[in-house]
């Protein structure tokens, strides 16, 4: 059985007007190596891969070096303008191995306005040297575990990771957006660009963010999708109901699907509450050939249900899974049991994810009111890694004016998913409503993973880079069957 995506079908609704033109292009002399670059598909294009060093730690003045490591694809417009560099997101996604990806077509559409930077950030893909930690602490598998015992686990995992990160010669305080944004700048120079053009999604939109802060008149364009704002690391349970809520009156614009779930919050609450009594054991066959007995409970669901909610196909498994447990049939959860347990019970961390998202760090208010909201909230606080995690180390954690919104006249798009269960609509104008210059499109019924929804995203990033205004544009596409859709993922 493989876990694999479904193509959603959809209908573009375009607009579009004329606003400025691009910028001259560039020239960059520079030491790289040419390369056939080839797609997971099989396609092949001519590329040149480079690198460049930068401290690990630039406060530190005796920091170890790291080299970062990126995939220039030569443009092929008339006049092209900055390089346009991709931030990939996670923290933790590699540039270069998106590019290899599904939205392969994408970066060769983009070579229109510029050469095109797969770029893989520090501690990602082919920059990165950091060894994961696998901590002593454990998960037993067989065991309930309370949230609060779990939470006490994960604190004690970190203490004994950040240790020994700092014996394998791993600067913990390097590992931060802002050191990433320094990153840009040094690639800036690298390159010999006068500007560069930003382009993210995701953790990807949360660095580019924070570049405009620190390097505005350094930026050309910036074009993200799925915003995750400078202070929404940490997101807010009560926004993951409202989706869920409109998860439901998606559902209702479909008969079959209605009938099946009239109501998904109701029976989400009844399958947390009757894992809560009675978790699950499940023998599970795990991807290296072995099998494990597991107790399945409510923060497991919480915490697969926080991953399937990213995009519309495995919302409609996860639909399905709570439907089998609430009438208390295992089956499809036990099919796709073997993507969610591991196959040790030690707790392991991956740097770069872990530390990125503590340095962000997350404000006294806003911590509070997420703790409040995820006593009620029907993921709790299992959306993102546990907020209490940057009490382990609070010297890693960035001062407060990180987490400020930029305010900038840097022409910028966003594109957002109405379905997105990750970063939610609301959430992402927030994070750009100090743009003066912003465009933004709303796309119906797509979600976090929008980029490939279909040709037509595409044809709007490029009017968007053409210098015509799209903004308000709404592109409607036809809701993916919420109740069949998932069982293509078990194929």
């Amino acid at each position: 059985m493989k876990l694999r995506t479904a193509l959603l079908p959809m209908l573009l609704l375009g607009c579009s007007t004329p606003l400025l033109a691009q910028s001259d292009a560039h020239s960059f002399p520079l030491q790289e190596k040419a390369v056939s670059f080839t797609s997971d598909a099989g396609q092949t294009v001519e590329a040149l891969e480079g690198s460049f060093s930068v401290p690990e730690n630039r406060t530190d003045p005796d920091s170890r070096t790291l080299t970062l490591r990126y995939v220039r694809f030569a443009a092929t417009g008339d006049k092209p303008g900055s390089p346009i560099v991709y931030l990939a997101g996670g923290p933790g996604g590699s540039g270069i191995a998106t590019a290899k990806g599904r939205r392969f077509d994408l970066f060769m559409a983009m070579l229109e306005f510029g050469d095109v930077i797969a770029f893989d950030q520090r501690g990602t893909g082919a920059s990165n040297d950091l060894p994961t930690c696998v901590s002593s602490q454990t998960l037993p598998a067989t065991t309930v575990i309370p949230d609060e015992a779990y939470l006490t686990i994960q604190k004690a995992a970190l203490r004994e990771c950040l240790g020994f990160w700092s014996e394998e010669g791993v600067d913990v305080g390097g590992y931060n957006t802002l050191e990433s944004v320094a990153d840009l700048k040094a690639l800036r120079v690298h390159l010999g660009a006068e500007k560069l053009t930003l382009w993210g999604i995701s953790y990807g939109s949360h660095l580019a963010l924070a570049a405009v802060k620190e390097m505005e008149d350094r930026i050309e364009r910036v074009v993200i999708a799925s915003a995750e704002g400078l202070d929404q690391t940490i997101k807010l349970p009560a926004r993951t109901d409202e989706y869920f809520t409109r998860v439901q009156q998606a559902i209702n614009t479909q008969p079959q699907t209605r009938e099946a779930f009239p109501d998904i919050i109701a029976m989400i609450r009844r399958v947390h509450d009757q894992l809560d009594r009675e978790p699950i054991m499940l023998s599970v066959s795990l991807r290296n050939g072995t099998v494990k007995d597991y107790l399945w409970q409510r923060r497991d669901m919480q915490q697969a249900a926080s991953g399937a909610i990213s995009d519309p196909v495995p919302l409609s498994l996860l639909l399905q899974i709570y439907a089998g447990l609430d009438k208390g049939d295992t089956s499809i959860l036990s099919a796709v049991a073997p993507y969610f347990v591991d196959s040790s019970d030690q707790v392991s961390m991956r740097p770069m994810s872990v530390l990125m998202d503590i340095a962000s760090g997350t404000d006294s208010n806003r911590r509070a009111l997420i703790q409040s909201q995820a006593r009620t909230s029907l993921l709790g606080p299992f959306l993102n890694q546990p907020v209490e995690l940057e009490d382990v180390d609070p010297s890693l954690v960035l001062e407060a004016e990180f987490r400020t919104n930029p305010v900038s006249d840097v022409p910028l798009l966003l594109l957002s998913g109405t379905l997105d269960g990750r970063t939610y609509l609301e959430s992402q104008r927030e994070a750009v409503a100090g743009f003066s210059n912003a465009q933004a499109v709303t796309i119906h019924n797509v979600g976090h993973n929008l980029f490939m929804a279909s040709p037509e995203v595409t044809e709007t990033i490029q009017e968007f880079m053409r210098g015509k205004n799209v903004d308000g544009c709404e592109i409607d596409f036809s809701l993916t069957d919420l109740m069949t859709a998932g069982f293509s993922m078990l194929r």
